[in-house]
């Protein structure tokens, strides 16, 4: 078994578009309307060429996917930090810790070390049964919530350093770094 981390090409987006699709078919069940859920082969094609879409792969087959979408690429974000958004794991797969992994990868590999973001966020209808408890466990903290096409959609945020953090929020001196 051999795996792979990296980016989406625009020629991975049909792949990607059958691991979401299938992936995210809970949602469509809970009538959670997120847009992956509902996603065409052009909205996935924009994705992954107007955000950083990661995939993870084994045997050179698509089995899981995260988007970044980057606080610079959309000009109505407030948020200073980078949105994970559009995770999916190919239901064969569930339950084996890929998506964990990937979420890894993409958090410390990419975000923390090579970005150098001090905190990272997504977001999720806090009915799932059990998408906060999960991003709860991974050390994400509720820091905002909202009401979205009528659900509440709860915001989370990890913390990825701390000595960062601190200065983008202001609360130490860039001169005591």
């Amino acid at each position: 078994m051999t795996e792979n981390i990296r980016l989406a090409l625009p020629v991975d987006a049909p792949a990607v578009l059958d691991v979401s699709l299938r992936a995210y078919e809970p949602i469509r069940e809970l009538n959670i309307h997120f847009s992956a859920a509902a996603a065409d082969l052009q909205l996935v094609l924009n994705n992954i060429t107007r955000n950083a879409t990661y995939v993870l792969e084994e045997n050179g087959r698509i089995i899981a996917t995260v988007t970044i979408r980057y606080p610079w690429s959309d000009p109505d974000q407030s948020n200073p930090y980078p949105f994970i958004w559009w995770f999916a794991v190919d239901p064969e797969y569930k339950r084996k810790g890929i998506g964990s992994k990937l979420l890894k990868y993409v958090e410390e590999h990419v975000l923390r070390d090579q970005v150098k973001a001090p905190a990272v966020y997504l977001a999720t209808a806090e009915r799932h049964p059990w998408l906060v408890s999960i991003y709860k466990r991974r050390g994400y903290r509720v820091f905002d919530e909202k009401i979205h096409q009528g659900d509440k959609i709860v915001f989370l945020r990890k913390i990825l350093n701390e000595s960062l953090y601190q200065i983008t929020e202001n609360k130490v001196p860039i001169n005591n770094q």
